[in-house]
């Protein structure tokens, strides 16, 4: 627990500190967020916000998470080590759609397609790795089941599946939070909940692993590495914290794709490899549903030949084009995430009691 606390507490700090520093260092370069003219009209006034936020984020994390292993004087452990290389992976191929927005100032980066060829590259060497490296147990950081809140026994898939699987989840997990990432703090608060949320599971789990004398039965979870991955969703929750604060309507610093495709990433990690990969979907609900809105608008704009769902997606431009403030958009956003992670916890924990 001490190495939890710690590594939350230090990633916080860095952020708190680190990301007034990067706000005045990108600000002097000139380093700022171009603005789509397709967007809404109220989001001009942003260009120029510092962006690349997420590196700082990214950074914190990392270190926080090496420095309560320096703290304890424990060896960093397959799956964090995994969750950590998809969490700076995926953040790396953001953070060149970032650079090329503001290289060529223009508000698209990284075409589509190398945008793509980026992520699914990290996203299929992750899965790979992740089917290797069992413990004393055999236990490996994935597995080759299907998951809810345990392995579905009876989805298991072949190898080349399981990396196909993991790669879709990355990508949907991914560009939801890119897509929610639209309004000041929106995501960040939003991923904030999740990784807390994931904090608790992983100290569930780890209290009631099979591999330790407190697993009981079928109630024990076949988790490998869970309090290692404990410390690595609090330093991501400490480290989104700290960010937070500069984040915040009127936000001061924009996380931009490094920031997006990192957590979305991250997300995806740890339902991986805390084997809850149909639970990710409620706990970080408010992904889904934003997610949604933009597929209901594409396919009901080709259907209907040119007539929108929404006034404007994704969900949250709606709103604003109805003329919502952006704060009480972000609120009642949040609102709906944290429901999303109270339900999801509690499906979590009432199977556990029904056994």
């Amino acid at each position: 627990m001490i190495s939890i606390l710690f590594g939350g507490a230090v990633a916080m700090v860095l952020t708190l500190i680190g990301t007034r520093w990067a706000i005045r260092w990108l600000a002097k370069r000139g380093y700022g967020q171009e603005i789509r003219a397709d967007g809404p009209t109220s989001h001009h006034i942003k260009r120029g916000t510092p962006t690349m936020g997420g590196t700082v984020f990214i950074v914190a994390t990392i270190v926080g998470y090496f420095a309560a292993k320096l703290f304890t004087m424990t060896p960093p452990s397959a799956s964090a080590l995994l969750v950590l290389f998809l969490f700076a992976g995926m953040g790396a191929v953001g953070f060149l759609d970032d650079f090329i927005k503001i290289f060529r100032q223009r508000s698209l980066g990284l075409r589509s397609k190398a945008k793509l060829a980026g992520q699914t590259f990290v996203a299929v060497v992750f899965a790979v790795l992740a089917l290797q490296f069992p413990d004393e147990r055999g236990q490996k950081p994935a597995s080759p089941f299907i998951s809810f809140i345990r392995d579905i026994g009876w989805l298991e898939l072949p190898a080349i599946l399981v990396i196909i699987w993991i790669l879709l989840l990355i990508a949907g997990m991914s560009n939801g939070v890119n897509l929610v990432d639209g309004l000041d703090g929106l995501a960040t608060g939003a991923s904030m909940m999740v990784f807390g949320a994931y904090t608790l599971i992983c100290i569930w789990q780890f209290n009631q692993s099979c591999a330790t004398a407190n697993g009981v039965g079928a109630k024990c979870y076949e988790v490998r590495d869970p309090h290692d991955l404990a410390v690595v969703a609090a330093c991501l929750t400490g480290a989104l914290f700290g960010f937070l604060w500069w984040n915040a309507s009127p936000a001061k610093i924009f996380m931009g794709d490094t920031g997006s495709l990192s957590l979305g990433g991250a997300l995806a990690g740890f339902a991986v490899m805390t084997r809850t990969e149909l639970l990710v979907l409620l706990l970080g609900g408010l992904f889904v549903i934003v997610t949604a809105s933009v597929i209901l608008q594409v396919g009901y704009f080709k259907v209907t030949k040119g007539k929108r769902l929404f006034r404007m997606a994704p969900l949250h431009h709606h709103f604003e084009m109805l003329g919502w403030e952006q704060v009480n958009i972000v609120i009642r956003f949040w609102i709906i995430q944290g429901l999303c992670v109270v339900i999801g916890l509690g499906v979590f924990y009432a199977e556990w009691v029904t056994g």
